[in-house]
């Protein structure tokens, strides 16, 4: 094991010892390498202006991302390379555009839009530049001006580190202990295993999207810390019998495709949860395993029947996705157990499958309402159905009576009315600042009414096509 952290930072390797393990990357850089261009603007990975990039070996070459510097704890560059607006030297292609399209004002966001747009500049098939800087939020300019500027920037062709990181491939698994606090980052399935049954109060880490916001807002200290990151097999998506298997450690932006292949819908809800950086950072398995109850993915995966599998030692268990939750905070997984993986089934040929997220604003924001619906139809009839909300409990859950109030009946107006007030004994929603509980209730039966009414209400004929809209 290794009690340093180990990275490379513009060609250079740096090595941080006893390094606090939460310490964030943006204090990191701000307050110890002086590098003040990475702003401080919300702490929580909402406003883009810390965004830096994270780069990884990927064989022969190295794939950037855009990250969010406020949440990403200095343990988490291990291994990696990272640049910042100070990288780029004042006169990069983006940089010049920024200028030359008056995409500027107080320059509080500027850095962090910047390192977006590099990062963009590298990815082989970049999104369109609207998604690129979905994370990034500017007070002055109105958007238009970066917009222009993301469009005229020309990529540059830019050495990357690969000999540097391939020689920070060979260290030692990272271990440190910093007053007493320790951060582990196993780099195989099995040492995670029996680091967990060692350390069971640990806090197993993955994206940090979320405990990132445990420190920085809430003050919380971390005693001991395990990090998913370094473990290849939570890294893998593969097709197996039972559906599409994501490992715990696969990160949103890198499951977006599979996801999408499964169902546009799921493209389409992955597209809309948090930003790129959020994404490039935050994984499935880690949005499953914290139980939250306005998770965006729960929802749409339960609907399919998903699975998940748990592991605690050497020894796994299958558990469907809905029987994970059992209440506010508290979910069905034994000390010393940590996700393993979840087990998406396809949807079936002849179903219909939707997913509809509700939020005040398009781009990075929490639902105040999430649900995702599989039917079977056929011959005019419903056979079976499975309808999962989020938002609507302390928990993601299905809506049983609802479901039962539509099997075996016609699909019909009639009985979609019948199933939307069956919604009520389903659920008690509560008011919050996202949305009160007689919205959330008439959100819900509006969103089954939407639902039938796009799929052709009873005319369908084709179930599972028709325009995508979340």
């Amino acid at each position: 094991m290794r009690d340093a952290v180990r990275f490379v930072l513009d060609g250079e390797i740096r090595t941080l010892s006893d390094v606090d393990p939460t310490l964030t990357v943006l204090n990191l850089l701000r307050y110890d390498l002086r590098r003040t261009g990475t702003k401080e603007g919300c702490a929580e990975g909402d406003c883009g202006a810390c965004t830096v990039a994270l780069g990884e070996l990927d064989g022969d070459t190295v794939k950037w991302r855009a990250v969010n510097a406020c949440i990403l704890f200095a343990p988490m560059l291990d291994g990696k390379a990272l640049k910042t607006v100070e990288s780029l030297g004042g006169d990069h292609p983006v940089q010049t555009a920024m200028v030359e399209h008056h995409g500027s004002q107080c320059g509080f966001c500027t850095p962090g839009i910047v390192m977006s747009l590099w990062a963009r500049g590298r990815d082989d098939a970049p999104p369109p530049a609207i998604d690129s800087l979905a994370g990034n939020l500017c007070r002055c300019t109105g958007y238009g001006p970066i917009l222009a500027a993301a469009e005229a920037a020309e990529p540059r062709d830019e050495a990357d580190p690969v000999a540097a990181l391939k020689t920070l491939a060979g260290d030692a698994p990272l271990a440190l202990t910093h007053k007493e606090r320790r951060w582990f980052a196993p780099r195989t399935l099995d040492d995670l295993a029996n680091l967990f049954v060692a350390h069971p109060d640990a806090v197993i880490l993955a994206g940090a999207t979320d405990v990132g916001l445990w420190v920085t807002k809430q003050h919380r200290t971390l005693d001991t810390v395990i990090a998913l990151g370094d473990v290849a097999e939570l890294k893998m998506i593969g097709q197996t019998p039972a559906g599409l298997r994501i490992g715990a450690g696969v990160r949103y932006s890198d499951a977006l495709s599979a996801l999408a292949a499964l169902h546009p819908d799921l493209g389409e809800l992955v597209r809309r949860l948090g930003s790129v950086q959020v994404r490039n950072s935050g994984t499935i398995g880690g949005n499953i395993a914290n139980g939250s109850p306005i998770g965006d993915m729960p929802p749409a995966l339960i609907a399919l029947g998903a699975t998940l599998v748990l592991r605690s030692g050497g020894e796994t268990r299958d558990l469907p996705l809905e029987d994970y939750f059992l209440a506010y905070g508290k979910q069905d997984r034994r000390p010393g157990e940590f996700v393993e993986a979840v087990v998406i089934p396809a949807p079936a040929a002849d179903s219909l499958y939707r997913v509809f997220k509700l939020s005040k604003r398009f781009d990075q924001d929490i639902s105040a309402i999430s649900a995702g619906f599989a039917l079977t139809i056929k011959d005019g009839r419903v056979e079976n159905a499975r309808i999962a909300f989020g938002g609507m409990a302390a928990t993601p859950k299905r809506a049983g009576a609802c479901e039962a109030a539509l099997a075996g009946r016609p699909w019909s107006e009639a009985t979609i009315a019948a199933a939307a007030a069956a919604l009520e004994q389903d659920f008690e929603p509560i008011g919050d600042m996202r949305a009160s509980a007689a919205y959330r209730m008439a959100a819900a039966k509006n969103l089954l009414r939407k639902l039938f009414v796009e799929a052709g209400g009873e005319r369908a004929t084709v179930l599972n096509a028709g325009p995508v809209d979340v």
